[in-house]
């Protein structure tokens, strides 16, 4: 089956990127052929096995030579941010979304006319995968969340979403969360919602024997005699990190030996370095934007991760971390729930930095004391996460819509 995917991100430094490279590579490994048609800034595009891309050139203001000759005048738009890109869709003028929205459709027709897909599988249900609406090839969609923050916070634009529901077969909701808001949203298009768990890539994602001090010390971190808390991910605010920042102003007295690494960039970024420098703390490190393969060797050598965010649609990254092995502190919100509980870690309570400190200390206790304890939760999330099983439920959708 030929599938042409859509996404309105790169397929690195998002989740939904890493979503859909994950679904890629796993369809061709089923014998499947896959296009993806995506944004890119730069001409230095990752390559994926078997993966045909289809890149829509865009500029990045901080590069600006770095991408194609007939790239368009402006950075790709996001929901929230993205590492290389902090243009919201509202921030676009007219004209620069009637050309994006020009150059996608082109992109899209020219696939569908000459690669002749089967299927087509738009990651957010929005603006590019209602682009998808008139092509004649069955649709299906997948809701990540940031998309369904979108809608509320630009009416102006749910016709996108609108028509994007009003043409797919199925639509894909990654958590019982995700799945309340899409039928909150669309209760007309009820019928078509199915869940199917979100999944890790475990040809990256799994235990390894590193070296602590080589791991991070190649970050400029000195971590001798250290434990380490990591949180890895996007700088935007709903991912409270500033509630973590203000956590960290109670836990770092109560864990002397206890340092705090944040591997990620974005919008919040800026404010958030100055937020620790105003509260004072002496234990929390920076270290920006870091390539998958990297993060999971960050994930090996901590020893819990966290995810506070105030709204989760799934959470990819706790379950990455989970699956090397990692103890995860996360919300009690969004689809946090769904998978994180007291055998793998602790959950708190959103915008509560006492709460999310008590969970620190408890499950860094915890941790430091049964190191077997990682076992389990890598056994856990290898049995119910990994992408390689859930492929096929994947697999079994299309067929359906198919035919």
């Amino acid at each position: 089956m030929r599938v042409l995917m859509i996404n309105h991100f790169p397929l690195e430094g998002s989740g939904s990127g890493t979503y859909t490279k994950n679904l890629a590579t796993q369809l061709v490994k089923l014998g499947h052929e896959v296009c993806v048609v995506l944004p890119v800034n730069s001409t230095d595009i990752p390559q994926y096995e078997g993966v045909r891309l289809h890149p829509v050139y865009f500029t990045n203001p901080d590069e600006p030579h770095a991408t194609d000759e007939d790239a368009l005048p402006f950075n790709f738009p996001c929901f929230t941010t993205h590492p290389v890109s902090v243009v919201a869709f509202a921030d676009l003028l007219e004209a620069e979304t009637e050309a994006y929205l020009k150059a996608f459709k082109q992109a899209i027709d020219e696939e569908v006319r000459d690669w002749r897909p089967d299927i087509i599988h738009g990651q957010h249900v929005w603006a590019l995968s209602s682009l998808a609406a008139d092509c004649g090839v069955p649709l299906v969609l997948t809701a990540h969340g940031t998309d369904l923050m979108g809608y509320d916070k630009w009416p102006e634009m749910r016709h996108y979403a609108e028509t994007a529901m009003d043409a797919c077969a199925k639509v894909i909701c990654i958590s019982a969360d995700n799945e309340k808001l899409v039928r909150k949203a669309f209760p007309q298009h009820a019928g078509k919602i199915v869940r199917m768990r979100n999944g890790y890539n475990p040809d990256i994602f799994y235990p390894q024997d590193l070296d602590r001090a080589e791991v991070l010390g190649s970050h400029g971190v000195d971590s001798e005699g250290k434990d380490v808390i990591l949180f890895a991910g996007k700088m935007a605010r709903f991912k409270g990190i500033d509630i973590l920042m203000d956590a960290a102003a109670t836990y770092e007295a109560q864990l002397p030996n206890a340092i705090t690494v944040l591997a990620g960039d974005g919008e919040e970024r800026a404010n958030l370095e100055a937020q620790a420098e105003r509260l004072g703390l002496q234990h929390v490190t920076f270290i920006g934007n870091v390539a998958q393969a990297e993060l999971a060797r960050l994930y090996n050598v901590a020893d819990i991760d966290l995810v506070p965010s105030r709204r989760e649609p799934f959470g990819l990254v706790a379950v990455e971390a989970m699956a090397c092995g990692t103890p995860v502190v996360a919300t009690n919100q969004g689809g946090l729930p769904d998978f994180v509980n007291e055998s793998v870690g602790a959950l708190v309570n959103p915008e509560d930095p006492d709460d999310l400190a008590r969970g620190i200390v408890e499950t860094l206790g915890r941790a430091l004391a049964n190191r077997a304890w990682r076992d389990d939760i890598a056994d856990y999330a290898s049995s119910n996460y990994s992408q390689a099983a859930i492929i096929r439920e994947l697999d079994e959708l299309y067929r359906s819509v198919v035919g």
